[in-house]
């Protein structure tokens, strides 16, 4: 069953039918709808069989109105040809066509194309011919309307090639008028470059995607459209490339998912002798072996496609045809050539109203490389902001390439950095650019940071923050070679030359030969790698501590080849380890010194309250005290105590704290204590001897102040008469309750220079206790002082059996965070 779809050739005797010829199945056809109106009245009856009767009436009344239409288009084109034959005017020309067409027995289309034949007497024509004649046949009438019908649509064909502005609307046009009438389905027109590379200047019949992954076809790849460049194709004879299954002969092309198993038919386009590139043809399905008649007008087309690759490609002086470039381009495209730099040449992009909207790829030279690494190909004719969609965002390249396009000023930036996009993950990459107008292209260029031109600069300023310099000595040869550090840090000119290793030593302080002398046998005659330190004494009379790193590299013999390494500028490290010695050697005598200081200190404070305090003789009266001095050693501070039994009997108690830390709080506290000790001897009351005692704190200390409380216990009445200096009141513990005395008043000592205390006294019974301590005990950073104390009295309200081991149940208990001095007197009632 023939194709349904579109118009075919007549078939004649012992030739194949058209459907033969180029198979296709129409899907109306498979679906068993006879729209050639065959008696099926099921179908017909059916609602799809109507519908596709529509179809099928629409589509030939759609064809017939463009055959009327190229008809009168022929018709008119022949009284054209008699207005210039017989200098005559247009209604004579038609009277003239009419006449003819009545004596020749023809129809007026068909007398009109004879006219046009003869008139053209292009190949177009022998092939029209020689075609009509392959495909006569099926009566007399249904021949000439097919004849006519084809040679229309060749013509058509012919005519939109010829006035075409690009391959494109020439793909379009061979498509419509000529192609599908063959059964194809589609067609690619491809631009053949000086390098052997293919270009897809215009198709038909492919979907975008796939034009756009086979825009370009680099050199050396072979391609049904590049084998059509060596003629050639297994079918007779054929000019070109003629396949009857593309799957079988694993060639890649165009299409070749669409149509996997298609034929196809890859024809030079040439003109006089030069081939501009090559026209190829596919089928949807496999092709058998096509009559000369069929490939001559193949041939005949690719020639129209040559005509307009011509004419529409300027060519290069060297014989380079590129596709789609206007003349004043060439010049552009032969300049980004001759660059070594990587280049563009980008021409403006502008829409229907002549806007700017991006800039079309014209060209990209040999030295061209990618920021993401994608190869020419990709880039070659793509737009500007489709290959590099990130040129708008933050580097603002666009911007600046439109403003060249538009002011001509030309820009220039010095890393600039550049973003791509592969895989929607972003590339970076850092270049200068130079950006310039020319006519109505722009040049762009830009200087990929070269890696290894990056890391050469970064060693040498890594060298110079470093003062490194680097040398090689080759032992053959004698080739010295220094780096331009080196010279700096030894002081000389690159002009003066570099210095040999065995002449190190006469370059350096005479007391470092030893050390070079070991340095260069290790080096050079046990073939080690080897290191040491010197004294350089420079031209300028500089001495520059340089350490010299350096290691042999053998041959297979084990020949010692080549010595490399590196002398570094020490000076500031040796310096600075110098200053670094003298600081530790005063920071050790300066810990020495502290620590005799606080062993006098401790030595001191030991000698006055040793921690074994002999059992007071008192009568009726326990008396215990504890010292526990500071954890830290610079804290030693003030804290004293004393219990002594004066010549009247009476027993003197008392604590106290000088303020301050170290020997000079040490100090005062002994004169404070033997103070007291020498003032109560006179048989004074506690209040007059904390007044006395103010007055040597004030007078004869050098401004020490201090807190205590001093009190007198009388044995035989049993009573406690006290008196207190800024000091916490004393703790009595009595029937297992902790209170602490009523609170007089009393300045701390050394505060004013004269100063009356207040005086309390209280009776004590047997079994009573007192506890008076200083705030070592119970002061807390965190706490108030109020806290602290009612602490305190809960830890003492548990009366262990002794007074010892009251004592040191408080010492243990004690929530003090102060780390400070600490003295507790305790006196029982026996």
């Amino acid at each position: 069953m023939s194709d349904p779809h579109r118009p075919t050739a007549p078939e004649t005797a012992g030739t194949p039918a058209r459907a033969e010829l180029l198979p296709t199945a129409a899907p109306v056809a498979r679906a068993g709808i006879d729209v050639a109106g065959q008696d099926d009245d099921d179908t017909q009856r059916s609602p799809v069989g109507r519908l596709a009767a529509t179809v099928e009436r629409l589509r030939r009344e759609v064809r017939a109105a463009q055959t009327e239409a190229d008809g009168r288009a022929l018709i008119e084109l022949a009284k054209g040809i008699l207005v210039e034959r017989l200098g005559c005017g247009p209604t004579q020309a038609a009277r003239q066509l009419a006449e003819l067409t009545e004596q020749a027995g023809m129809s007026p289309l068909e007398f009109a194309v004879e006219v046009i034949d003869q008139a053209s007497g292009d190949r177009l024509s022998e092939v029209t011919t020689g075609f009509l004649e392959h495909t006569a046949g099926g009566g007399e009438a249904a021949a000439s309307l097919r004849n006519n019908s084809y040679a229309l649509m060749l013509r058509a064909a012919e005519s939109g090639a010829l006035a075409a502005r690009d391959a494109q609307a020439v793909a379009d046009s061979l498509m419509e008028h000529a192609l599908r009438p063959l059964g194809a389905e589609a067609v690619a027109i491809w631009s053949l470059g000086g390098d052997g590379s293919l270009t897809l200047a215009g198709s038909a019949g492919f979907t975008a995607a796939e034009a756009g992954r086979w825009r370009y076809v680099p050199p050396g790849v072979a391609t049904v459209a590049r084998r059509g460049l060596g003629g050639g194709g297994g079918v007779g004879e054929l000019t070109g490339h003629w396949i009857g299954c593309l799957s079988e002969t694993g060639l890649p092309s165009i299409g070749q998912h669409q149509y996997p198993d298609g034929g196809r038919a890859a024809v030079p386009a040439d003109t006089g002798g030069r081939i501009l590139g090559v026209l190829e043809i596919v089928w949807p399905a496999p092709m058998e072996p096509q009559p000369p008649q069929i490939v001559r007008q193949v041939e005949a087309l690719a020639e129209l496609c040559a005509h307009t690759l011509e004419t529409s490609v300027p060519r290069h002086p060297d014989g380079d045809w590129r596709p789609g470039v206007l003349p004043e381009v060439t010049e552009l495209m032969d300049l980004a050539d001759s660059l070594h730099d990587p280049t563009l040449v980008l021409v403006p992009h502008l829409d229907p109203a002549g806007e700017l909207l991006d800039f079309r790829i014209q060209h990209v030279n040999g030295r061209f490389l990618d920021p993401s690494g994608r190869p020419r190909a990709v880039v070659n004719g793509s737009l500007l902001l489709e290959a590099y969609p990130m040129a708008a965002g933050e580097s603002e390249l666009f911007e600046q390439i439109e403003r060249v396009y538009a002011t001509g000023e030309p820009f220039r930036a010095h890393r600039m950095r550049l973003t791509t996009l592969v895989d929607d993950v972003p590339l970076a990459a850092v270049a200068d650019i130079n950006i310039s107008r020319h006519g109505s292209c722009v040049l762009l260029i830009w200087r990929m940071e070269d890696e290894t031109a990056r890391l050469a600069s970064l060693l040498q300023h890594a060298q110079r923050l470093g003062r490194i310099g680097g040398f090689e000595e080759n032992l053959l040869t004698g080739e010295i070679t220094w780096n331009v550090q080196l010279y700096g840090l030894y002081g000389k000119s690159p002009a003066s030359g570099p210095i040999p290793l065995e002449d190190l030593a006469a370059h350096a302080h005479p007391d470092d030969a030893v050390a070079i002398g070991r340095f260069l046998r290790t080096l050079l005659h046990h073939r080690s790698p080897a290191s040491t330190a010197f004294r350089l004494q420079r031209p300028d009379s500089v001495t520059r501590h340089i350490r010299v790193v350096a290691e042999p590299e053998l041959d297979s013999d084990g020949r010692l080849l080549v010595v490399r390494g590196a002398y570094q500028d020490i000076s500031a490290h040796h310096w600075t380890e110098v200053a670094l010695a003298a600081t530790r050697d005063q920071l050790a005598h300066s810990e020495q010194q502290a620590r005799e200081r606080n062993r006098l200190t401790l030595q001191l404070q030991h000698a006055i309250m040793p921690p074994a305090q002999a059992p007071l003789d008192a009568p009726g009266l326990q008396v215990a005290v504890r010292y526990r001095p500071a954890e830290t050693q610079h804290l030693v501070g003030g804290d004293w105590y004393d219990a002594v039994v004066l010549p009247s009997r009476l027993v003197l108690l008392c604590v106290g704290d000088v303020a301050g830390h170290g020997i000079d709080a040490a100090t005062s506290m002994v004169v404070l204590r033997n103070a007291l000790r020498g003032l109560a001897v006179t048989g004074a009351r506690p209040a007059q001897l904390l007044s006395w005692l103010n007055m040597v704190a004030h007078h004869l200390t050098g401004g020490v102040t201090a807190t205590a409380v001093c009190g007198l216990y009388d044995p035989e009445r049993r009573t406690l008469r006290w008196a207190r200096a800024g000091h916490l009141p004393p703790v009595l513990l009595r029937d297992g309750e902790a209170t602490p005395l009523p609170l007089v008043k009393g300045l701390l000592i050394g505060a004013v220079p004269e100063a009356t205390y207040e005086e309390h006294e209280v009776q004590l019974a047997v079994d009573d206790t007192l506890l008076m301590y200083t705030d070592g005990l119970i002061e807390r950073r965190d706490r108030s002082v109020e806290e602290s104390l009612t602490q305190l009295l809960a830890a003492a309200r548990t009366v262990p059996p002794t007074l010892d081991q009251q004592l040191d149940r408080l010492l243990t208990y004690s929530k003090s965070d102060t780390d400070d001095d600490t003295c507790i007197v305790g006196v029982r009632v026996a």
